[in-house]
């Protein structure tokens, strides 16, 4: 897995490139919580539950359903409705399941593990994206907390913090652009 640092920054700067509103702390704070839900799925190793497992680590919580789920969730809460008749309800669900699905793409593009269960649970096959530059993050803070954990920051950081700062650059300067004619 990327890391839970790189997950929560990635998912603040996607979130801001995805609205232009201005929005709380405590609502980017929120941002970055759901960005790491996904990875709940590491307490199945305390109970036995096998890596490969429908249940285990890259299993039905980065799935595309999953965070759909997660994306309705996070909206009718950020609303406080789950009225699904509502435009609004719909945007902030495509916004909240970008945010929660955006841990499964980084996932999947580490190059250890066995994959990301996409299309679970409909089919359970485990999958990486074909470019796969990141290394896979130690899971538990101690083995994190090290000189490797060092090194998968600063490859992170290059693959991922980097680019996305730069397509936010990119996009407020197209919307300076864009509004001051």
């Amino acid at each position: 897995m990327a890391s839970i640092i790189t997950h929560s920054i990635a998912a603040v700067i996607f979130g801001k490139t995805l609205t232009n509103k201005l929005l709380s702390k405590k609502f980017w704070i929120f941002v970055a919580i759901f960005s790491i839900i996904p990875d709940a799925d590491v307490v199945a190793f305390k109970f036995g539950i096998p890596y490969g497992d429908f249940w285990g680590h890259r299993g039905f919580t980065h799935s595309f359903l999953f965070s759909f789920l997660v994306g309705a969730m996070g909206s009718g809460f950020y609303l406080k409705s789950f009225n699904i008749t509502k435009a609004d309800f719909w945007g902030w669900t495509f916004f909240f399941f970008a945010i929660t699905f955006s841990h499964t793409v980084l996932d999947a593009m580490t190059n250890g593990g066995l994959g990301v269960a996409f299309f679970s649970p409909f089919e359970n096959s485990r999958y990486f994206l074909p470019f796969r530059p990141l290394e896979v993050s130690p899971i538990g803070v101690k083995r994190f907390f090290s000189t490797r954990g060092v090194t998968i920051l600063l490859n992170e950081f290059c693959y991922v913090v980097f680019p996305l700062l730069g397509f936010l650059g990119i996009k407020k300067l197209y919307l300076k652009t864009k509004y001051a004619s």
